[in-house]
């Protein structure tokens, strides 16, 4: 039983976190018509703030793509991964429904779509894959800086600094070519309300995420020389 209601609370804090990610980064997106610098800071504090709020009781990954780099890393359970995604797609759900309350129905809802900055240069066919290639990097750089500073307990303090200045840096690059979603949670669920080149193009913003935070644990485990013991630990904790 206790077990049991030490998950709910998990599940619970990762649906509210993400619920507050996809609302204030694609509310701000929304309003500003996608502005580089406020949309950026709008993420990358957003996941400061949450970590303080919910870290210590999920810890905070409001991402599909972070919680798939921690499984393939062995520091989450399978488990715990099925329903931190079930969690997540929620929290973006009901972020998307206030969105719609706010905005209206055709706000776009910050939804994903590779730009002028790659279409421009590429066809339609190849603009597609280059923007998948954007993703992967960006969620590559962003999962091994989570995989990293959550590395060390000591580095309990800054983890949620960490990960919200990279979160914003990954933007300030990202915005101008993909949009950047490096989050499968905050693209889907917004394509699926947006519809249109959104959703013909979402294959994208999950493909490329879960394929980087892949990539990101291979690499980590293999610059890692955390004991066998202590990875145990973290899995468990």
């Amino acid at each position: 039983m206790k077990n049991s209601i030490h998950s709910f609370k998990k599940f619970f804090a990762e649906m509210i976190g993400t619920m507050v990610l996809v609302l204030f980064g694609c509310g701000v997106a929304v309003y500003t018509g996608g502005s580089l610098v406020a949309t950026s800071l709008a993420f990358g504090l957003t996941i400061v703030a949450m970590s303080f709020a919910v870290g210590n009781v999920s810890g905070c990954h409001l991402n599909p793509a972070v919680s798939l780099g921690l499984l393939v890393a062995k520091r989450l359970s399978f488990k715990d991964f099925v329903g931190y995604i079930i969690a997540q797609l929620i929290g973006a759900t009901e972020a998307c429904l206030l969105l719609w309350l706010f905005f209206g129905r055709n706000n776009g809802y910050g939804a994903n779509l590779v730009q002028e900055a790659i279409t421009s240069h590429y066809t339609a066919g190849a603009s597609l894959v280059v923007g998948l290639v954007t993703e992967i990097i960006l969620t590559f750089v962003f999962v091994t800086a989570v995989l990293g500073v959550t590395s060390k307990t000591e580095n309990k303090g800054f983890i949620g600094i960490v990960i919200g200045l990279t979160l914003t840096l990954v933007h300030l690059l990202g915005i101008s070519l993909t949009g950047t979603s490096v989050n499968p949670a905050r693209s889907l669920i917004p394509a699926f309300f947006a519809g249109g080149e959104a959703l013909r193009q979402v294959w994208i913003y999950v493909v490329g995420p879960f394929v980087g935070a892949i990539l990101s644990a291979i690499c980590y485990a293999f610059l890692d020389d955390t004991p066998k013991h202590e990875l145990a630990r973290r899995m468990q904790a």
